[in-house]
Parts: C-alpha cells; sequence; structure tokens
C-alpha cells in the first residue's frame, strides 16, 4: 500500500502544482473582477462556464492520447508514440474550428439564460476574446497529455506556473486599464488568459522538439497528414471521454444559466461556491491523472495485478484527502468568503453553498478518481452513460425541480440555488458509487493487450 501511495504522489504532487496554477487563473479572476464590478463578476461566472464547457468537451477527446501513449510507454513501443502524438495534434485542428464557431458566436446558448442586456454584452465580449485562445489551448493539451502519460507532469508544472506569473500583471493591465489601455473589466482577463495560452503552447511544441527524454518518440522527425486509421482510434476513446467531461460541466454550466435567473447577486455567490469547489477539485483531479498514468503503463506492461491495487490505493487516497479537505473549509468559510468579496449581500448567498461543498467535493473525489482509473484500460463508454444518467439526470432535472419549486412542495431551504448545489451533490455521488463498482467488475475480469493503433 505504502508503496503505491508513494508512486503515485510522486507523480501527483507535480500534476496538482499545476493544476493549482491552472485554477488560480480563475481565482485571480473572480476575485479582480469581483473588484471592478458585480455586473462584469457575473459575467466572468456566465462566460467561465459557458468557455468551460466547451473547453473541456474538447480537450477531453485529446485526453485519449494519455491512456494509448501510456501503454505503448509501458509495453516500450516508444517509436509508436509520436505517430500518435502527430496525429493527435491534426484532431486538435479539427476540433479547433467547431469550438471557435460556438465561442465566437455564443447567443444561442446565452438566450436560456435570459439576462439583462449589460451582461449579456460583456459575456459575449468575454467569450469572443478567448475563441482566440483556443488553439493554443488545445495543442497545449496534447503536449500535457504526452508528458503525463510518460511520467513527465513536471515538465507541465513549470510551463503552468509560469504562466500564472504572468497573469496578475496582465490581469491588472488589463481590466483596471493603464499606459494607454483602457479597462476593459471582465473581458480584460480573458485576454490576458489568452495571451498566456498561446506562450505555452510555443513553450511546450519547442520543447516536445528539443528536451532530450521526447527525442525517442520522433515526434517531429517527420511529417505526416491524418491517418484515418489512427483518428478512428482516437476518437472511438476520446468521443466518450470528451462527452462524458461534457456531461460533467455541462451540468454545472445549466446550473450557472437557471440560477442566474435568481438574480446578479445569487449568481455572483453562485460564482464564489463554484470557484472554490474547482479549487478542491484539482487534488483528486491530480491523484486521478497520476494513477491513471501508473495504471496504464502497468496495463501495457501485462502487470494487472499491480494495476488493481494502484487503483484501489489512488481512490482511497483521494476520498480521505476530500474529508481533511471538506472539514478545513467548513472551519474557515466565513473568511475565506470575504476574500473573494467584499459585498455583504454576496457573502450571505455564498455562505450556505460553501457548506454544500464539504458533501459534494467527496462526492466529487470519489467519482473523478475512478473515471481517471477506468480511462487507463480504456473503458469509457459506460462511464459516460453513467455520468449522463446522474449529472444530467439528477443533477440538473432533480435541481430544476428543487431550484424553481416545481410542483409547489419543495421547503423554501431546497429552493434557490441550494436547491441546484445539493441535487448536483446527490448527483455526484449516484456517480461516484456506480463507477467504483463498475471499476471492481472491469478489473477483476479485464485483461487488455496494447492494441496496434
Amino acid at each position: 500500500m505504502l508503496s503505491d501511495v508513494r508512486k503515485i504522489a510522486a507523480l501527483a504532487w507535480p500534476v496538482l502544482i499545476g493544476q493549482l496554477a491552472v485554477i488560480a487563473f480563475g481565482v485571480i479572476d473572480t476575485a479582480m473582477v469581483g473588484r471592478f464590478s458585480a455586473t462584469d463578476l457575473a459575467a466572468l461566472g456566465l462566460g467561465g462556464s459557458v468557455y468551460i464547457s466547451v473547453y473541456i468537451g474538447l480537450t477531453g477527446i485529446l485526453v485519449a492520447l494519455q491512456p494509448i501513449a501510456g501503454q505503448l510507454f509501458g509495453a516500450g513501443r516508444e517509436s509508436e508514440i509520436g505517430e500518435e502524438t502527430r496525429q493527435a495534434l491534426w484532431l486538435a485542428a479539427a476540433l479547433t474550428v467547431i469550438g471557435f464557431v460556438v465561442l465566437y458566436h455564443p447567443e444561442p446558448i446565452l438566450s436560456l439564460a435570459r439576462t439583462p442586456a449589460a451582461l449579456h454584452d460583456r459575456t459575449v465580449d468575454y467569450l469572443r476574446i478567448l475563441s482566440f485562445g483556443l488553439p493554443a489551448s488545445l495543442a497545449f493539451r496534447v503536449y500535457s497529455s504526452l508528458a503525463n502519460a510518460v511520467g513527465k507532469p513536471r515538465l507541465v508544472m513549470f510551463l503552468q506556473v509560469g504562466g500564472l506569473l504572468l497573469k496578475f500583471p496582465l490581469n491588472t493591465w488589463f481590466i483596471f486599464g493603464g499606459a494607454g489601455v483602457p479597462a476593459l473589466g471582465g473581458p480584460g482577463c480573458a485576454l490576458a488568459s489568452t495571451l498566456i495560452n498561446w506562450a505555452l503552447a510555443i513553450v511546450g511544441m519547442t520543447l516536445l522538439f528539443r528536451v532530450e527524454f521526447f527525442r525517442p518518440f520522433g515526434i517531429f522527425s517527420r511529417f505526416c497528414w491524418p491517418v484515418w486509421r489512427r483518428q478512428l482510434a482516437l476518437l472511438r476513446l476520446g468521443i466518450p471521454m470528451g462527452l462524458s467531461y461534457l456531461i460533467e460541466v455541462t451540468s454545472y454550466t445549466f446550473m450557472a444559466l437557471f440560477i442566474s435567473r435568481f438574480g446578479t447577486t445569487t449568481l455572483a455567490g453562485h460564482q464564489i461556491a463554484g470557484n472554490l469547489g474547482a479549487v478542491l477539485y484539482m487534488t483528486p483531479l491530480s491523484i486521478g491523472i497520476a494513477s491513471s498514468t501508473l495504471v496504464s503503463q502497468a496495463l501495457g506492461a501485462q502487470r494487472y495485478d499491480d494495476a488493481r491495487s494502484i487503483s484501489r490505493h489512488g481512490i482511497g487516497m483521494a476520498c480521505v484527502l476530500a474529508l481533511v479537505y471538506g472539514v478545513l473549509l467548513i472551519a474557515a468559510r466565513p473568511q475565506v468568503i470575504a476574500a473573494y468579496t467584499p459585498d455583504a449581500n454576496v457573502i450571505a448567498a455564498a455562505m450556505p453553498l460553501v457548506l454544500i461543498i464539504f458533501f459534494y467535493h467527496l462526492c466529487d473525489a470519489l467519482q473523478i478518481t475512478t473515471a481517471f482509473i477506468l480511462r487507463a484500460y480504456k473503458v469509457t463508454f459506460v462511464p459516460t452513460l453513467i455520468y449522463a444518467i446522474a449529472l444530467w439526470g439528477i443533477g440538473l432535472g432533480g435541481g430544476y425541480l428543487l431550484g424553481f419549486d416545481v410542483g409547489g412542495g419543495v421547503p423554501a431551504w431546497l429552493q434557490g440555488a441550494r436547491g441546484f448545489w445539493i441535487a448536483n451533490s446527490a448527483s455526484l455521488g449516484v456517480a461516484g458509487v456506480g463507477l467504483f463498482l463498475y471499476w471492481r467488475r472491469v478489473s477483476a475480469r479485464h485483461r487488455p493487450t496494447v492494441d496496434a493503433f
């Protein structure tokens, strides 16, 4: 057990630092825009939910490279990794076209929120700026998926931390203005993120070309066009993975869209609670990525018992840490919320939601760690069905019934934003238990081989 935990921790901590650096982008955006105006903070919450849905759905497809490269690396078939990476870059280029159109023309999605004109316009400006950074974001996802698959998460971490160091000064400049740049508010933080994403993508591709460790893969040793057989292999794994990411994120996105009907103050409180939940999420996500890397390499080397042991200990590690984090958050709840905003009304809206996060996070830790481990087994279809039933059915559907008091019999304390958060927490619990039971079945009987992709 201790051996597995040490191995997972050795890979998880750089992933965690890198992911915290990424989520710190959102924390910085929320804190700085919140001091610019409540309208811009609400636009950030609404626009961020839409962007994350698009980004996560598309990058989820590209993450298919990770189990493929991980199993090839475990099997010692390094030369094939370069070909798979080239194909993933072609896929990223195709997905960019889809994502750009959605982000640059977000009006059909925003119409669901029924927002005031000022909030709508700020949200559109925010999303259109981010659309120009999407190609870089997808290219960097290919880089990070490969680096994680072959056990080199530090090469991702260093770039993510470097991006964070640029975020605060660029945000300050673009949000509040100065040196000839007008105060842009919420769209200013989108401009900062777009510039940073391009810098990360360029440096990431340079590292794949120049770092000695990657040279046996021959990633840029030759040019190639898309190979449909390999593209189909990526899509066969990636589409269910991307869809499961999309289901998870859209359940949150539509929750934000519906909560926006309760007013700007409630939406701002929801944004704070959601941001805290996202920060906590980074630890089980990192453990899931680290566990998935080790499991995929063990499967590639046909060490099936090791794969099962690593999986079990990774899931347990994530859940124990989630309990610890939840207790700490409850104890420091007033101080944490006050750090986001001085607005007493927004603080009052966020307080009950942050309390719910204790249960939300524990369920989230179970489901995300188990989901990543199942992806290492190249099992994606059934987990996607579990996500759809739980998150869309119980989470979003149940949240709508509770939040809007459909039927007229919902107690007052279950209505509004709290109803959505409670239903979403329950849905994550159902998904987590379902995924864990399915992993037990898969790991007991599944004897994967490394296919020739």
